[in-house]
């Protein structure tokens, strides 16, 4: 049996069953299944074709094969649903206004959905521009032949594909094109040539205008390479290879400043390899180089490879630039600062630097990442700095800090807006040879020091590298001749500056009624510029409120003297801006106490006021006498000038002297006794006169003295008011009346016993330490000084 069947093709024109369709093959034996074709609905077709000039409007066509309810839609979708328009029974169309992007379109017949629907792609775009600008060049592969290479604008895009030719004609009438390609190869006999390009896609087709070219003119040489290069100290030499033979050769080079530097030279080549030198080159500096040539005629070929290589070091060139400072915190070290030298000066890396401080001759060596030293100071000693590298050390930079006999800059001014410092040229006898400007963030001088060395001819400059809300301060200085400089300081330098954004952190200390009020700095990025000044409050118990302005220097304020009680206080900081925010309220407790000082003048002055009072008395007076005699000089006056030996003349040694009696006298009533005087006797110059000791009455009990025994007793005068009226003889204004003792001066020993007998009797004759002592008017008579001794302790 022989299977065996097949469908007709499903675009044949013949009219099938669209159920089955059954095939025999053989009378006798056949088989049928079924068969079925993919057909469509209907058939769609465009007016204006399958591409559009975008902005162009045309319709689209849908013809039915049977009644059909018709859908016609529009792929991507709009928002309204396409419009159908009716052309026949069988025929409907879209109306589709100025186009401006590709679209399908379709056509269903939605009572037979069995059957496809029909469709139809419409792209949009623009016909090719005339292509412009046409340049041309010719590529020199080898030294036989050529490639034309030309570029053009090809104008607007189209949105379409395009494509375009190259076509070239030679003098001799050939015509070379080339197409998609931009190039063709033409022969080094060809000396003219015209090109032009054509363009095309569904759209249209459209040639360029026609350009004429001189080959030589346009000929150009294949890019060289660089083979090998080597470099001295201020040279390079440079091997190139050249495929094809040159005329001129342009090689460039450049350092890290990123600036080509072109050298020319002439082409001398009996091969493809050339060699070519460079020379003027920095010692120790990095280098890039390229290269390019040309022929006699033509374009230059484009620039080889970049090469790179340093060239060798030589001894630094020139000496450092150095500077110094000291601290008033480090009176004994002189700080030493240099700056890295720039490699044109270096001319090689340095690996060490090395200092000396003559007259000692020692060389202190420092590693090459070290830029300042500190070296003792020393009135006759000079500082020298050298850097080294590989090849040597530097000429040396020398530094003193002697006293400088020449003058400072004058008239220093600073303008904060630009931070410009300008100054006028010092007179001096001494030779200017340059100035230094130096400058430094306010408390970081030692850290963060700057400075600029400028000619004597410049008088003004603008500080560099100052930030914004920072405070600076510097100087000024001349340096002459002699090594040694003189400046002038400027201070509280900024840029830019605001109120503080903190308040200084307060710490007091309180002892007795002293107040001493610390404080911290404000953060560098909180002080808003240059501290002008700082304001402590203080207020008391009543809220009453005072405030201290203190230096922007200070940090520390004492308070002497202050008044016991409670008080608050905080303080805040200022810039030229104004005040900044308060700090918080510390409160106080001051208690007021007496000082030792205080103390001790009190007690001093409690004791004289009672000595004082005590003096007063006789009775201590006298007392205090005997204690400390042998501390006081006695004063022993001239018995010749006393009133007792000028009357004794007249009264041949007998004087009366009348008792007054106190509390304690006897009490008895007797007439005076008269006492016997002896003669008078001159010893030394000076006559002295001594009373004769005697019982005064048979019946009297034994009598004690009153007051301690001397070997006088003053009597006042009438003109006499006080003791301080009681001198020596030489004092006319005081009469000094005098009266020996009990017993001459052979009785010592009666004197004694009686003294003895009495030593039991207290000092003062009554309980009254003030009492006062015993005086008589006019004659001093026994009876006035008698006392008995055995009823002294009656009383007490």
């Amino acid at each position: 049996m022989i299977l065996g069947s097949s469908c007709l093709p499903c675009n044949s024109a013949a009219t099938v069953d669209p159920q089955a369709i059954c095939h025999g093959v053989s009378s006798a034996f056949f088989f049928c299944w079924p068969c079925r074709c993919s057909q469509k609905s209907c058939v769609i077709w465009s007016s204006g074709g399958d591409v559009v000039e975008r902005g162009h409007s045309f319709q689209v066509f849908c013809t039915f094969k049977d009644k059909c309810r018709i859908l016609m839609e529009d792929h991507p979708l709009t928002q309204q649903r396409t419009k159908k328009n009716k052309f026949n029974e069988t025929t409907y169309y879209f109306d589709v206004i100025n186009l401006t992007n590709s679209r399908t379109y379709s056509c269903q017949c939605e009572n037979f959905p069995d059957l496809d629907s029909c469709g139809i792609d419409i792209s949009t775009g623009y016909p090719p521009d005339h292509p412009t600008n046409i340049s041309c060049i010719y590529k020199i592969l080898k030294n036989d032949n050529g490639v034309v290479v030309c570029t053009w604008d090809r104008g607007r895009h189209t949105y379409l594909r395009d494509t375009s030719m190259l076509w070239v004609k030679t003098d001799s009438g050939k015509v070379y094109s080339e197409s998609p390609a931009a190039s063709l190869t033409i022969p080094r006999s060809v000396q003219f040539i015209s090109v032009w390009v054509q363009t095309q896609n569904q759209l249209g087709r459209i040639n360029s205008s026609i350009v004429n070219y001189t080959l030589s003119d346009i000929v150009r040489p294949s890019t060289p390479s660089v083979s090998q290069h080597q470099c001295f100290s201020t040279m390079c030499i440079i091997q190139l290879e050249l495929p094809v033979t040159a005329a001129n050769l342009e090689i460039q080079y450049r350092d890290e400043s990123d600036t080509w530097t072109t050298f020319t030279d002439t082409v001398v080549q009996s091969s493809s390899l050339v060699t070519s030198s460079i020379s003027h080159l920095q010692p120790y500096r990095f280098y890039d180089f390229r290269v390019r040539y040309k022929f006699s005629t033509g374009l230059w070929s484009h620039w080889s490879n970049t090469v790179s290589n340093w060239t060798q070091e030589e001894v630094p060139a020139k000496e450092l630039d150095v500077w110094f400072t000291q601290t008033d915190s480090d009176i004994k070290s002189l700080r030493i600062y240099w700056k890295e030298a720039d490699t044109s000066i270096s001319r090689g890396k340095i690996i060490q630097y090395e200092i000396m401080v003559t007259p000692d001759p020692t060389i202190t060596r420092i590693s090459a990442e070290q830029r300042n030293y500190s070296v003792p100071v020393c009135a006759e000693c000079e500082v020298t700095v050298w850097a080294r590298n590989s090849k040597g050390r530097s000429p040396p930079a020398k530094i003193n800090n002697r006293p400088s006999k020449g003058k400072p800059p004058q008239d220093v001014q600073v303008s904060n807006t630009s931070v410009s410092i300008s100054w006028k040229r010092p007179h001096s006898a001494l030779h200017l040879t340059a100035y230094v400007l130096e400058w430094y963030p306010k408390g970081l001088k030692l850290a963060q020091l700057r400075w600029l060395r400028l000619g004597i001819d410049d008088t003004r400059s603008v500080l560099s590298g100052i930030k914004p809300f920072e405070c600076y301060d510097g100087a000024v200085f001349a340096v002459y001749s002699d090594g040694t400089v003189s400046g002038q300081r400027f201070t509280d330098v900024a840029t830019s500056e605001s109120v503080p954004s903190a308040a200084p952190q307060v710490q007091e200390n309180v002892i007795g009624n002293k107040l001493s009020i610390s404080w911290t700095e404000i953060p560098r990025s909180q002080r808003g510029g240059c501290i002008t000044k700082y304001t402590i409050y203080v207020e008391d118990e009543s809220e009453r409120q005072t405030f201290y302005p203190v230096a922007s220097t200070q940090r520390l304020y004492t308070m002497a003297d202050v008044s016991s009680g409670v008080y608050r206080m905080w303080m805040s900081a200022s810039t030229a801006k104004g005040e900044g925010p308060l700090s918080q309220k510390v409160k106080l407790y001051i208690k007021q106490e007496t000082s030792i000082f205080t103390l001790s003048v009190f007690v001093v002055f409690t004791i004289g006021a009672v000595l004082v009072c005590l003096w007063q008395n006789s009775a201590v007076k006298h007392r205090f006498c005997k204690v400390f005699h042998f501390f006081m000089p006695d004063p022993v006056p001239d018995p010749a000038n006393s009133k007792w030996a000028k009357g004794y003349n007249q009264d041949k040694g007998k004087m009366n002297l009348q008792l007054q009696l106190s509390n304690y006298s006897v009490g008895m009533e007797e007439d005076p006794v008269l006492v016997d005087v002896e003669e008078l006797h001159e010893h030394n110059g000076v006559t002295y006169a001594h009373t004769i000791s005697s019982q005064l009455s048979p019946q009297s009990p034994e009598l004690c003295p009153l007051y301690p025994l001397t070997t006088y007793i003053k009597t006042f005068s009438q003109d006499s008011d006080s003791s301080e009226h009681t001198q020596a003889s030489m004092d006319t204004t005081t009469t000094v009346d005098y009266i020996t003792a009990h017993g001459s001066a052979s009785s010592d020993e009666e004197y004694k016993v009686e003294e003895e007998d009495c030593a039991d009797m207290h000092f003062f004759p009554s309980l009254n330490i003030f009492a006062e002592p015993l005086e008589s008017r006019g004659s001093l008579t026994l009876d006035a000084v008698r006392i008995d001794c055995t009823n002294v302790f009656e009383h007490i």
